[in-house]
């Protein structure tokens, strides 16, 4: 139904794609500053008995931000994780069914992610808990996290209702 690179979209449903593309491409070059920072750490290390204080702190929280900005890319591009094995010999309708059916148990467990992690963003301002060595405060990782849990929630209602439409149609 939805595999692959979305085609140009107008409107809002295409400004969307173009954010969640943008937000993946920048959960890129956070993956890209982990390594950077890692290596340089490594190298640090290595030649003069000094890594960078806190990098595992920072790759810690970078590598659980950068995962959460795939997660609406994915769920806009068919990019998920499939059980193609089930849906191998069946019908398009029964396929588009059960993508439908994913789409909806995606939508609701976005959501449940979402006010999740909104109540835990809260908490964490609130009680102030920071990282052991660089003392950067928890909450912060949350942000970013947050975002892409709402574009996730987005991405999962177009694909529902994209699904839908395409089975009113037959």
């Amino acid at each position: 139904m939805h595999d692959g690179v979305p085609q140009a979209v107008q409107g809002p449903q295409g400004l969307l794609h173009r954010a969640v593309e943008a937000w993946a491409l920048l959960g890129g070059l956070v993956l890209f500053a982990i390594a950077l920072m890692t290596a340089w750490s490594a190298t640090s290390g290595w030649l003069f008995g000094k890594p960078l204080p806190g990098d595992v702190e920072m790759v810690e929280m970078l590598t659980a931000v950068s995962v959460f900005m795939f997660l609406p890319y994915c769920q806009l591009t068919g990019a998920n994780v499939t059980a193609d094995l089930f849906t191998a010999k069946a019908s398009p309708r029964i396929v588009a069914l059960l993508t439908l059916l994913g789409a909806v148990v995606a939508l609701g467990f976005s959501l449940l992610l979402s006010w999740r992690m909104y109540e835990g963003l809260l908490d964490y301002r609130q009680y102030v808990e920071t990282t052991t060595i660089l003392k950067i405060p928890i909450w912060t990782a949350y942000v970013p996290a947050l975002v892409s849990l709402v574009l996730l929630v987005l991405a999962c209602a177009i694909i529902l209702v994209k699904t839908a439409r395409a089975l009113m149609r037959g």
